[in-house]
């Protein structure tokens, strides 16, 4: 899990930006194809205070059709949605 030098507000969750360039049997993607190829299930880098049952660590499903904040810091680009967003936790 990365470490970031940001802590979220609220119930602002941040998690990892991962971007596919190309598929696993070697295509190159261009344009919106790389969309299509995002997981939706990612590790939770933080949580903001009032986050009542996501915590950083989790490995959590977001709602494919969601929409986050891309946040670009020091450590990368990253994602931050709201905890209703979020699914569910998977247990470890």
């Amino acid at each position: 899990m990365a470490k970031i030098n940001f802590l979220p507000t609220r119930d602002w969750v941040v998690l990892p930006l991962v971007k596919k360039e190309k598929t696993d049997s070697g295509i190159i993607l261009t344009g919106n194809a790389e969309k299509n190829l995002r997981t939706n299930i990612l590790e939770v880098v933080a949580a903001g205070p009032t986050c009542a049952t996501i915590k950083e660590g989790d490995t959590v499903m977001i709602h494919p059709t969601s929409e986050g904040l891309i946040i670009d810091l020091d450590e990368g680009q990253f994602v931050m949605v709201n905890e209703f967003m979020i699914c569910g936790v998977i247990p470890q």
